[in-house]
């Protein structure tokens, strides 16, 4: 298949391109930067350079790769402030709305029969019920402020790439990733933060997260691309764990202290409330659907085994 991949120089998109390569497919890889085309085609795509918040570039990028399949890996996070969680992902909120209708309406103009696209399923769930949380169980009605334009950006995401009656919209809520060219990789910031002890317990730390693998996203993502159909998938580990049990662990393994144990107020004032939320209230995820419709397995099955390869 010819397939068209935007955010393609991204830490998945680094891992999804040699995948789809080494498979058989034609990959086309858009990036706004022209320095990263050489990159590019070392990852084995043929680049095209556009910029996503500009229909016009997205509309002829995606008119001359002329896919059978565009798959949507855009974002822009730079840094992880959750005192100011949305200013943060402001940008990444912009290519979430903008950038995925630019996509849409592209690959509308040339009747593309799959369009695959990245959510999240780390923390929009709703804080209720129980700790693991099903495609078919609602996001987070009532997210902290400091959220709101994020979750709201990734419910327009969601809806408007299921909402295609022309294409075979699938929706791949992925978990917290680790590995390489993440925030959570040997000397990359959160990996420091812990060995530093900066990371500390907030509360009762019983906040349930859900990590995946960058590689092992990379694999599901294909498996969607190749087999997917209409739908949303949690693509996440087999072991959703609090953080009174992870975060204890990593630093076990990276040879550090024991984290910091804080009430939840203090740890509100340093994290904001974003933060205590992440550490105290948000629920796990389910990978039994994409397991089950996908054939996908994840190799580092657990973030246990994981974080030490």
């Amino acid at each position: 298949m010819r397939v068209f991949v935007a955010g393609a120089s991204g830490a998945i998109g680094r891992q999804l391109v040699p995948r789809l390569a080494r498979s058989g497919h034609q990959v086309f890889g858009m990036t706004r930067t022209a320095s990263k085309q050489e990159l590019l085609r070392e990852l084995g795509a043929t680049p095209v350079v556009a910029d996503a918040l500009h229909p016009e570039q997205v509309a002829e990028a995606v008119a001359t790769a002329a896919p059978d399949v565009v798959v949507h890996e855009l974002t822009a996070i730079e840094g992880f402030d959750t005192r100011h969680f949305d200013r943060e992902f402001a940008l990444t909120n912009r290519l979430r709305t903008e950038g995925t209708d630019h996509l849409l309406s592209a690959g509308r103009a040339l009747g593309i029969r799959r369009f695959v696209a990245q959510s999240y399923a780390a923390w929009p769930y709703a804080r209720t019920g129980g700790a693991i949380k099903t495609e078919d169980d609602p996001l987070d009605p009532e997210p902290p402020s400091s959220m709101r334009e994020t979750l709201a950006a990734i419910r327009h995401l969601e809806a408007a790439v299921l909402g295609g009656d022309w294409t075979d919209g699938i929706v791949l809520r992925y978990g917290a990733f680790y590995g390489p060219g993440t925030s959570m990789a040997p000397g990359a910031p959160q990996f420091e933060m812990v060995r530093k002890r900066k990371f500390p317990l907030v509360g009762d730390a019983r906040g349930v997260w859900s990590f995946i693998h960058i590689e092992d996203a990379a694999e599901a993502t294909a498996a969607a691309i190749e087999r997917g159909e209409r739908g949303i998938y949690n693509v996440v580990d087999d072991e959703p764990a609090p953080v009174v049990e992870w975060l204890p662990e990593l630093a076990r393994q990276l040879g550090a202290p024991k984290p910091r144990q804080v009430p939840r107020w203090l740890g509100r004032l340093f994290a904001g409330e974003a933060g205590a939320v992440m550490m105290t209230e948000i629920r796990g995820a389910s990978n039994a659907k994409a397991k089950r419709v996908l054939g996908w397995r994840p190799r580092h099955a657990s973030w246990r085994e994981g974080f030490v390869r």
